[in-house]
């Protein structure tokens, strides 16, 4: 019998440790944005030479969002790190609605599509940035009523004065 003989339990060929996960799946995650923006931003013309045209800065971020995630990921298998923790679902969950939310209230929402015979008109840029929000704060777990309609007072301000006054961007400002 061939008792003389043992094999390495670490086999040959490549091998990687993340030392760092959260710089390692943080990274990757990155990247895979980088790809989804690209591929979205696929059909806009530009970039070709220096013909530059609607689909040269998206592709230019989502170039460089890739190599940034390439080298956070580089830095989770150099480099020690913390790992992964739990992950909070509330917060996230929040600023989902309150997004789609703003889509809602600025544009309207025809229910007649799913066979409600039912409109909301388009609320205007003022409601529908306050509503929108309060709805993100209230995903915090520091939420104060208080606090939450002054920052969302002051932010609506800032945001008309912004898009509507400084930028001169055609929103409508209330309910029709």
């Amino acid at each position: 019998m061939t008792e003389g003989t043992k094999s390495s339990p670490k086999g040959s060929g490549f091998q990687f440790k993340v030392r760092g996960p959260q710089d390692f799946y943080g990274g990757l995650a990155l990247i895979a944005l980088a790809i989804l923006a690209i591929l979205a931003s696929g059909d806009l013309p530009g970039q070709h030479g220096f013909a530059f045209g609607p689909g040269t800065a998206p592709r230019m971020f989502a170039t460089l969002l890739a190599i940034v995630g390439g080298l956070v990921s580089l830095s989770g298998l150099l480099f020690e790190g913390p790992p992964i923790g739990h992950f909070a679902i509330k917060g996230p969950a929040y600023v989902l609605v309150a997004i789609l939310l703003f889509a809602g209230m600025i544009r309207g929402i025809d229910l007649r599509m799913i066979g409600v015979p039912f409109t909301i008109p388009p609320l205007g840029l003022v409601l529908s940035t306050f509503a929108a929000f309060i709805v993100s704060i209230m995903g915090s777990s520091e939420f104060k009523w208080l606090e939450s309609l002054l920052a969302a007072a002051a932010m609506t301000a800032f945001c008309v004065g912004l898009f509507v006054y400084l930028l001169q961007l055609p929103f409508q400002l209330w309910p029709i």
